[in-house]
């Protein structure tokens, strides 16, 4: 399959190829005819998280830099992924190295700077990084302002931040979209919910998906931090109650919900962090379908839709998609798998 290289006019024309793990069958249509997959009594999660302008261009002792945000650690304070000189149109894993920086070295963005605070031994590019501003709201100003979101180099041009946004974004939780309900517009979920399907969310912090560096992609994802609601809890429990389906938006919405019920024995309502990875061997005691975009076999995120239909299936039916012209990446065709 291409990737897309450019977000479509109209998501709900884009194409769902539906994958049911219990019966072998695949088919597709368009992501407005999702309707036709879900019944009365099931249950959407998505993820509301919105995308921040996590990428900082900016410079180390002189030499050309690019910091790209990977998750929060507290008000002024983030984990974070160094890139050298260059942007997104490099493919990642050809980027120039960055210039090796140590426990207090200054990273300049404009009239944003922030000092290292931590090396991590896992790779000298995963960095600790205290900005250097009086408090949480002058950051916030400074990203929006300095920062970019986060792209790669199968796009046509540069990003908008809105380009990044699901239809429902609310908290700047995400470094990167969380595509996966990118296509969900309103006109979509008022008709699922018209013809008695629930939709409810949760908040996930969405990491980076890719780095260039084989060590780190290697780990990915990193823990991530969550929110769910007690009405979230409470509308699984009436689904499950009634015998409906639990549809989850995203692998991020898998990780938090099942991150959650594996360390607490349930569902909790609350903040946490999950460092689940969901793979072949990943069985799900929340989750009965995934809604997700499509992306490259040897990709991770491929991988782990093995959680959710044999290997076999998940060929077929992606030779299937590349037949019918599926595009693939965060702007590209939708899958639904029901396990």
């Amino acid at each position: 399959m291409s990737p897309a290289t450019w977000p479509r006019d109209d998501s709900l024309s884009e194409r769902l190829l539906v994958i049911d793990a219990s019966t072998g069958a695949v088919h597709d249509h368009e992501v407005r005819h999702l309707t036709r997959e879900l019944q009365a009594g099931d249950l959407v999660v998505v993820n509301d998280a919105a995308t921040l302008p996590a990428s900082l261009s900016g410079s180390v002792r002189g030499a050309a830099i690019e910091l790209r945000l990977l998750a929060l650690v507290d008000g002024l304070t983030w984990h974070a992924v160094l890139f050298g000189a260059g942007d997104w149109h490099t493919r990642t894993e050809h980027r120039a190295a960055p210039p090796p920086v140590d426990v207090g070295d200054v990273l300049v963005f404009g009239d944003l700077g922030c000092s290292v605070v931590f090396v991590s031994p896992l790779s000298a590019r995963l960095i600790t990084v205290r900005f250097d501003v009086d408090d949480e709201d002058a950051l916030w100003s400074a990203l929006y302002r300095i920062g970019r979101p986060v792209q790669y180099a199968h796009l046509d041009r540069d990003l908008e931040l809105w380009h990044t946004q699901t239809p429902y974004a609310a908290r700047p939780w995400a470094v990167e979209l969380p595509s996966a309900g990118r296509p969900l517009r309103w006109p979509l979920l008022q008709a699922l919910r018209d013809q008695g399907v629930d939709v409810v969310t949760l908040t996930h912090a969405a990491g980076l998906s890719a780095t260039g560096d084989d060590v780190i992609d290697a780990a990915l994802p990193l823990p991530e931090r969550y929110d769910l609601p007690q009405a979230t809890v409470e509308a699984i429990a009436r689904t499950r109650a009634r015998g409906g389906r639990v549809i989850a938006v995203g692998t991020t919405v898998v990780r938090a919900l099942e991150g959650c019920a594996r360390e607490h024995g349930d569902l909790v309502a609350g903040t946490g962090v999950t460092d689940l990875k969901i793979g072949p061997h990943f069985r799900s005691v929340v989750v009965d379908a995934l809604f997700t975009g499509m992306h490259e076999l040897s990709s991770s995120h491929f991988q782990l839709l093995h959680a959710f239909a044999p290997a076999p299936l998940l060929q077929r039916a992606y030779a299937h998609a590349r037949a019918r012209g599926f595009t693939e990446h965060e702007f590209g065709d939708s899958c639904l798998i029901f396990a």
